[in-house]
């Protein structure tokens, strides 16, 4: 609820004084599993109203995912110039994350990793 919400704006705040030291420095990726950040309510379906529990009397929290993309950033001074983001992955998701993070460090990902989410040029 109200925690979460915080918890989200205070990071938003301070991502892009964290990103900006990063990128003088290093490479780095930045991604989240947004846990229903974007809402975090079951809703009916016509009306979009929250569906309320009825002993409480408090909005049901959504405890699925949610089909919402999360962005990742990829960046930073260590990064080679000829490492871009892939396009050719269209199901593309959380799990590609730990084999693109073993490529930036330079090493290979193992082959039943997902695939990772950069080349190089």
């Amino acid at each position: 609820g109200l925690l979460s919400l915080c918890r989200c704006r205070l990071f938003s705040a301070c991502l892009p004084a964290l990103l900006c030291s990063l990128l003088l420095r290093c490479s780095f990726l930045v991604t989240s599993d947004h846990g229903n950040s974007d809402d975090m309510v079951q809703r009916e379906k016509k009306t979009n109203k929250p569906l309320m529990d009825e002993d409480s009397g408090k909005p049901l929290p959504l405890t699925s995912h949610t089909l919402a993309p999360v962005p990742v950033y990829i960046g930073g001074k260590g990064l080679p110039d000829n490492v871009v983001m892939r396009d050719d992955l269209p199901d593309a998701g959380l799990a590609n994350i730990t084999a693109t993070y073993i490529n930036l460090l330079g090493l290979q990902a193992p082959k039943l990793y997902k695939d990772s989410l950069i080349t190089t040029e």
